[in-house]
């Protein structure tokens, strides 16, 4: 929060001190130093499928603390409303069918679906709390018009 909202001096960190999880959306652009945190992107920062690389984090890197940073305007959000959107991008940039593209995305979009961005960060701190008791997880939102950073 420091760094990225007070503009804090970046000092090069020894070692790593927490695990952030956000979103891969490209606005977000957070400010810290180098060798800070790890850091783990998923769409929605929708850590499903991710445990493995928090779990090394923890046990390795001894890692006792997460920023979960979601954002606005994410598009894993309200995903059936690109649908269209979706399909013609993978036609024109991938070379997929029309048909490969209507499969993906109605096989796989309703587990990368997140519904609101808050709810789904707080849903998803509370599952990650379960996974990981002793892991301090702060359910954080990045607001892509301000690039700040707010607790929720």
């Amino acid at each position: 929060m420091e760094y990225q909202n007070f503009q804090k001096t970046l000092d090069i960190s020894e070692k790593p001190e927490l695990i952030i999880g956000t979103c891969i959306d490209n606005r977000i652009q957070l400010r810290i130093p180098r060798k800070f945190a790890f850091v783990v992107r998923a769409g929605g920062a929708n850590m499903k499928y991710n445990e493995f690389k928090i779990s090394y984090a923890i046990a390795l890197g001894n890692i006792q603390h997460m920023a979960l940073i979601g954002h606005n305007q994410c598009g894993m959000s309200n995903l059936i409303e690109r649908k269209d959107q979706f399909i013609q991008g993978l036609v024109k940039n991938a070379g997929w069918s029309i048909q490969q593209a209507q499969k993906q995305f109605n096989t796989e979009s309703a587990e990368s679906e997140i519904g609101n961005e808050v709810d789904f960060i707080i849903q998803e701190t509370k599952r990650l709390q379960v996974l990981y008791p002793k892991l301090e997880i702060a359910p954080m939102l990045y607001n892509v018009d301000d690039n700040l950073l707010y607790f929720i």
